[in-house]
Parts: C-alpha cells; structure tokens; sequence
C-alpha cells in the first residue's frame, strides 16, 4: 500500500505539473495535492502506528475514530475469564502501558459491580510496599540440573508463520530488554527468535516442527540440536490449547512461505495441519517418559507440558503416572478454554475446554492432594491481560502468568480479525511483506518490554493494596465474584481447596473421588 501510495502520487503530480505548464489556472491543485503527499510521505516514515505507515493518509481514519471511541460503543462482543464483556478499557490500558502514556480512566469504575461476574480484591487498611525483587521464579525440580529463573510474566505461545517476522522479532528483542521469557509457540524455533538474544520457552507441539522427520515424527537428534543453545531456557510439549483443545493446530497455506516451510519441514502449498495428539506418546506413563528423554536430551534443562484441562481423569492418570514413575516435569502450563488463536473453528473456540479459573484451581488441587505440588510450577495462560488478571491467578495457586492477547495489544494489534487471511493490516499476523513492514521493530521491542515492566509493576502494586509483601502471600480468600446480584464468594468458596496429601489416603472422598477411581497411569 505504501509503494502504491508513493508510485500513485507521483503520477498524479507530475500529471498535473504537466497540465499547469499548459494551463496555469490548474496549478490551485497543488494546494491540495502537495500537502496530501507530504502527509503520505509522513506516514511511510514514521514507525508508532503501522496502520499509517501500511495505509498511509487513509490509515488517519482509524486515529479519528478512536478519538471519539468513549462516547460510543464501549464494548467488544467477546467476553473474558469472568465471563464480563471485555471492555475497550482493558485493551485500552495495554495500549497506553506500551506507549509509556497515562494509564489512568477517568470517572472511575466503568462496570457495573452489581452484575454477575464482577471480581475484586480485598484491600488492606495497612497497605504494603511490596519487595519486587520477588517478581523471579525458580523453575527447576530435583532432576533438572539447569533451573532457570524466570520473570513472573512472559510471553505465551505465538508461532512464526502465524506471526510475522517483524512481530516475533519485537516480542524476542523485548523479551531480551525486559528479562522475561518468549514462548515460541509450536511453529518452531525461527531465527527471528533467536536473533535478538532474549530468554526463550521452545514448544514442542504434535508436528514436531523444528526436530521432525520428514514424515513427521520425533526427531530426537534435531532436537538435541537446537534445545541446547543458549538462548532456550525451557521446554515446553503441547499437549493441548484453550482456543482448540482435541484439534490441531492451522497455518494457512496463504502464510506459507518458502522460510517458514524450512524451518517447519513442511510440504509447500498446502495447508500445515498439525496432528490433534502426539505420535510419540499416548498414554500418562509414555508422556512422562518423553519428558524425562527431552531434559537428558537438551542437557538437563527445565522440561515441562502445556494443557487446557478436559476429562479430569486423564489428567489425574497423569498424577498417578508421577507417582508411579518417579518422572516429574518441572513445569505445567495450564491453559484456559477462553485463549485465542488465529484460526480455530467457533465450536472449539467458544464451546469446548475448560476455563482457567476451574483449570487451574484443579492441576493446583490435584498436585497437592498427590503431594507432588513442591517442585513443580504452574503457569497461568490465558486472557491474563493486567497486573489484577495476574493476581487472581496466583491467588489459585499459579506462579507465573504469561500473555499473547496483550503483547499482540502492545506490538499494535487492532483487533481487525484477519488474522487467518494473511491481510493483518498493522503487519502482527501476516506474512505480506509489504503488511510486515509497517511494524516498526525498534519501536515495538520498547512497547513490549514496557508493557511487561508496567504490567509486573501494577500487579506489586494491587499486591501492596492487599496488605501482602510476596506473591506467595496471596490466597484465594482475598479474591471476591460476584456470583448473583444477592450473592457474593471468594474464591476459596468457589474453588475449594484439597489438603496436602489427600489423593495419598486410601479411601479418597471428595470432589475428585469417581475421577481418581478412573485415573490410570497406563491409559488417557
């Protein structure tokens, strides 16, 4: 659009430079068209706004209207973990943490607090100020012999090919800035990740992309290759997503390129349909076999699972598996059925998965009541968008969150929905060379480790309103919802939890009773 923009214009002025030398009375146009130009010029070269930069005197349009935006529709037709709408507020918030503008909103609270699904937390009359240097989380158990330390915020799976290039290179480069950690997503570890030097969470999925064989299984020497550089701190198999849990993963063949079928190991021109579940596995035992093959593989390095938790009893197969094998992984990710994607179909998107609050609360539960919780952490995926989202999370027993919504949010991502078509107008999720070059990377890597610095700030801050001094110090009972307009609960009614040691008895009872009776480590 923008070499469009410069070849049209030029064509356009030196037409009617032409015509005024024939007939002066026509050289008022340069009045219009002159400046117009200079506009569009301004545009190109400018890197805070890629829609300007990939549209430029018509992208102006967009900035108009989000001037106006408060007096009109307030709210997207999508809703969050709480089940509330999710407010222009809440991207809004993102929008201006990233930028480094006043995050502050005017008249106060915009939700109604009377309605179903609105959560708060407790303040204290004797608010703290918390240390921040708690914001670091050892990952590692007992048989990993390269623990990592990680930020308590980081960046959740986005692959390359679903995003560009000048996407991932941001999201890498203010990873590197921030000191926090980029997950790959399963599209396979590209150069654009490595390149900036930041921390990064390699996902191995179920096409294996990255270490695969040409038919595409496991290809452990590949492996090995790649999970010992530097650069990847952790290893993450993906074993489900909230956006499409049971479906594999899309990659359009619009968005294949021939770089992105060399580092996938893909045939060219169709669409990369990822398988829905691992080959190299199926059963609780094999997966943690697989775990255990990974860390000697990568040189000792934290070897974790990301899931959206179905059937409680497979997951509970795999707690058994654990305790059976002695094989623990250092780290699960528990993704939520509300996560995004590029490309899912809308049953799985809307209807299939469980929510994160009641996912996470379980894996939570769960690894207590086995007595397996110590060593092993938990990550809290999905719609985690602010230092409030954050809190709730820990408060279920999560020790770091991670994000993709609000770092698409803070890389410029406009919610314009076309993100499957390869027409991504500010350049986030398209491989359209002349879209990917409206994202700035310098500016972007700054708003990216902005808005992580912003966000872990905000949620130190909700944490000393609460009265607390550490993450750890925050319980469920803190955090209140709204059940009813007659009602309300904290969490720690809502999710009730298991005590130390309560799967170990002989005679379970309980919530999870029936699932433990059907758990097997030998079988999903």
């Amino acid at each position: 659009m923008a070499k469009a923009f410069l070849l049209v214009a030029a064509a356009i002025i030196a037409l009617v430079a032409l015509i005024a030398w024939f007939w002066p009375p026509i050289l008022w146009a340069f009045v219009v068209i002159v400046p117009v130009v200079l506009r569009g010029i301004a545009d190109i070269v400018q890197t805070r706004q890629a829609v300007r930069r990939n549209f430029p005197v018509i992208g102006h349009g967009r900035y108009l209207m989000e001037m106006i935006r408060p007096e009109i529709n307030q709210y997207f037709v999508e809703s969050n973990s709480d089940g509330r709408p999710f407010s222009r507020n809440d991207r809004s918030v993102v929008y201006q943490r990233a930028k480094g503008e006043l995050d502050t909103l005017p008249f106060g609270t915009q939700r109604d607090v009377y309605a179903p699904g609105y959560e708060w937390i407790n303040h204290s009359l004797a608010p703290t100020h918390p240390d921040h240097s708690a914001n670091r989380i050892h990952v590692g158990g007992a048989a990993c012999t390269q623990p990592y330390l990680a930020s308590i915020f980081n960046i959740s799976a986005m692959s390359y090919g679903s995003l560009s290039r000048n996407a991932v290179l941001a999201l890498s480069g203010g990873a590197k800035l921030g000191n926090f950690a980029h997950n790959t997503g399963e599209g396979g570890l590209s150069p654009y990740h490595l390149e900036p030097g930041g921390d990064l969470i390699w996902q191995i999925g179920t096409g294996y992309f990255g270490c695969r064989t040409p038919d595409g299984h496991f290809n452990v020497e590949a492996f090995a290759e790649r999970a010992t550089l530097p650069n990847v701190k952790m290893i993450e198999i993906k074993l489900s997503q909230g956006a499409k849990p049971g479906h594999g993963g899309i990659l359009p063949a619009a968005k294949l390129t021939p770089e992105i079928v060399a580092i996938r190991g893909v045939v060219p021109g169709k669409d990369v349909i990822s398988p829905a579940a691992h080959t190299t596995f199926s059963t609780p035992i094999g997966l943690l076999e697989f775990v255990q093959a990974l860390r000697h593989a990568s040189g000792g390095k934290p070897i974790g699972f990301k899931l959206c938790v179905g059937k409680r009893h497979e997951f509970l197969g795999i707690v058994k598996a654990m305790l059976e094998s002695g094989i623990c992984p250092d780290f699960i990710a528990v993704d939520g059925g509300e996560g995004g994607t590029g490309a899912a179909p809308l049953e799985f998107s809307d209807s299939v998965g469980t929510p994160l609050n009641e996912g996470l609360s379980f894996v939570h539960n769960a690894l207590v009541g086995a007595g397996l919780r110590g060593d092993i952490r938990l990550i809290a995926t999905g719609k985690v968008n602010t230092g409030f989202q954050m809190a709730t999370k820990v408060a279920l027993g999560a020790d770091m969150c991670s994000s993709a919504r609000a770092m698409m949010f803070a890389l410029g991502c406009i919610q314009a929905l076309r993100c499957n078509t390869n027409a991504c107008p500010t350049g986030v999720a398209t491989q359209d060379p002349d879209l990917v070059r409206g994202l700035h990377v310098g500016d972007k890597t700054q708003r990216v480790a902005r808005f992580h610095r912003e966000t872990v700030d905000s949620f130190f801050d909700v944490l000393g309103a609460a009265g607390l001094e550490e993450p750890i110090d925050l319980k469920p009972w803190f955090v209140m919802k709204r059940v009813h307009s007659g009602e309300v609960r904290s969490f720690h009614e809502l999710y009730p939890p298991l005590e130390p040691g309560a799967l170990l008895v002989p005679q379970v009872t309980g919530t999870m009773a029936s699932a433990w009776a059907e758990a097997r480590p030998d079988r999903f």
